[in-house]
């Protein structure tokens, strides 16, 4: 469905993605798992496209050098040239790290937002059914982003990725920061979604742990290369891939 090929992204001279080739098949949850700088976000951005944006507002302000190569396939159409915005009418969405939702407006209003890509029915369909997902955000409508918890706000982030209608849902980091209450709600979420839309989740995290029982598959990153790759079972019959990454 989604597919990165021999990935490469230079910073001017910094190598954060080297070689890097991953695929998320229909209705999977892939994991993405390393370090802090394994290259993570970076991967994230080339596959939603927002690195090509950044790179030509780089290119236009005189700014840093960007350079991405290798290709990026959806649905085996090469789309390593796409603006993020076509990327995302495909239903390629990027839930960002740190969540990123507008502060200053309310829950729904945030929803609503999200929603750009949705016909009238669609987004109606959708805010009933992120209700239902999430249950604390139908309380708390009319609150103010900014006044939610860090728990709430990743799950309003999450709701308003899935208004805009994803095929393909990329979870940058969803559970950074979060205690291990609010990590196993939205992990739980995570999986009924899949569940219930067929919506494929790419979903990257620097601990493995929490998110481990419902990957199909995952990739481990190093210093911006994948350096190991297996289902969920041959990760874990991996004695240092548990001790580093699962805690286990």
């Amino acid at each position: 469905m989604l597919e990165a090929r021999g990935l490469m992204v230079f910073y001017e001279n910094m190598l954060a993605l080297n070689n890097v080739s991953v695929r998320c098949d229909q209705h999977q949850i892939v994991g993405v798992f390393g370090a802090n700088s394994a290259g993570k976000s970076t991967l994230m951005y080339t596959l939603s496209g927002i690195m090509e944006d950044i790179r030509r507002k780089e290119e236009m302000a005189g700014g840093e050098r960007i350079t991405v190569l290798g290709e990026v396939l959806f649905m085996d159409q090469d789309i390593s040239h796409l603006k993020p915005s076509k990327r995302a009418r495909m239903g390629i969405i990027l839930c960002p790290e740190r969540r990123r939702i507008f502060v200053e407006s309310s829950v729904l209003e945030n929803l609503r937002i999200g929603a750009y890509l949705a016909t009238p029915a669609q987004a109606k369909e959708t805010l009933d059914y992120v209700f239902t997902v999430f249950p604390p955000l139908a309380r708390l409508k009319k609150r103010t982003g900014g006044f939610l918890s860090g728990g709430e706000q990743q799950m309003l982030a999450i709701g308003r990725a899935l208004m805009a209608q994803p095929k393909i849902l990329l979870l940058d980091e969803p559970l950074l920061g979060l205690s291990p209450l609010m990590q196993a709600t939205l992990v739980k979420a995570i999986k009924e979604i899949r569940g219930q839309k067929r919506i494929s989740i790419m979903v990257t995290e620097q601990y493995a742990r929490p998110v481990l029982p419902i990957v199909d598959y995952a990739f481990i990153l190093e210093n911006g290369a994948a350096v190991l790759e297996g289902s969920r079972e041959e990760l874990l019959d991996n004695p240092d891939v548990r001790s580093a990454y699962f805690g286990v």
